[in-house]
């Protein structure tokens, strides 16, 4: 072989490899969608395997959690009595939780799980905290179902803004679960402890979002100084709130008040999001040169 033909067959083998951090990021995933429509298979297909119930689960799960939380929380302390239709309440609350609570939690374990593929070729390391977001998304659906018939059996007639307000609070969980899933799934890699971190955030996100209780709640325990405007300010407040618009709200005769300036805080907690998903990413790509080692 003369050494002109080795060098047209050296270019063309190593064209279009990029040093991990080079990439496009995000980008990458977005001009590769066939792989995280096959990593999202894979993952739906290693988590049901075995099980007789499948993806059943996903619709078992919640209805448990929404049972301990309705009784302990509605009959036993009495909040069904002080909130109308609190079903619908509780329920829309805990299935904009649920949806953070597990693309969040996956996709910080997703670099560490597909460790092997990591090590044996290079792919768009982004690609799996995306198609953990997509598992997320599958499982999410089936309890926005659920939602969405209990609330027409309680009456439920959206208007339009109503609606936008649901899709608002949908973008603003998935634009945050995300970046911080690329944040804390790259310092995993690194600092295992990231991980038992991110637990305790899952554990207590229940509770700092108005999902078991009323927002004014929260104003009458604390008023609304800087405190009350820290609590606005997660964007997981927000999101739950605007879920509560969307179903709850048009489903009862409730009278209570929307929390003020909803509209605003919502634009600010997308703002926010995508300032967490800018800084997740940036903080990934910095460190995904350090993956193959590490893992």
């Amino acid at each position: 072989m003369s050494l002109v033909t080795l060098r047209r067959v050296t270019a063309v083998r190593t064209d279009g490899f990029l040093e991990p951090g080079r990439g496009a990021g995000l980008l990458d995933v977005l001009r590769r969608r066939y792989l995280v429509k096959l990593l999202v298979r894979k993952e739906l297909r290693v988590r049901y395997q075995g099980s007789i119930l499948g993806l059943f689960w996903s619709y078992l799960k919640p209805a448990v959690q929404f049972i301990v939380f309705y009784f302990a929380i509605g009959v036993f302390l009495g909040l069904n009595r002080n909130i109308n239709d609190f079903a619908v309440y509780l329920f829309s609350g805990i299935v904009a939780i649920n949806y953070f609570s597990e693309a969040f939690g996956n996709a910080t374990r997703s670099i560490v799980g597909n460790g092997a593929l990591v090590k044996k070729i290079y792919l768009p390391r982004e690609l799996f905290p995306v198609s953990s977001l997509w598992v997320a998304i599958v499982h999410f659906f089936p309890q926005l179902l659920v939602l969405i018939v209990g609330a027409l059996i309680a009456g439920w007639r959206p208007s339009p803004v109503q609606l936008g307000a649901g899709v608002l609070g949908f973008l603003i969980v998935t634009v945050f679960s995300l970046g911080l899933g690329l944040l804390f799934g790259a310092i995993n890699v690194v600092f295992r402890d990231a991980e038992n971190f991110v637990d305790l955030i899952l554990m207590v996100a229940t509770w700092i979002s108005p999902v078991l209780y009323f927002w004014t709640n929260v104003t009458d325990a604390i008023g609304t100084g800087p405190l009350w405007w820290l609590y606005q300010a997660n964007p997981l407040t927000a999101a739950v709130e605007l879920f509560h618009l969307c179903f709850w709200f048009p489903a009862t005769d409730e009278t209570s008040p929307v929390l003020p300036n909803l509209g605003w805080i919502g634009l600010g907690a997308l703002i926010l999001s995508g300032l967490v998903l800018l800084l997740g990413q940036a903080t990934f790509r910095r460190l995904e040169r350090q993956f193959a080692q590490e893992l």
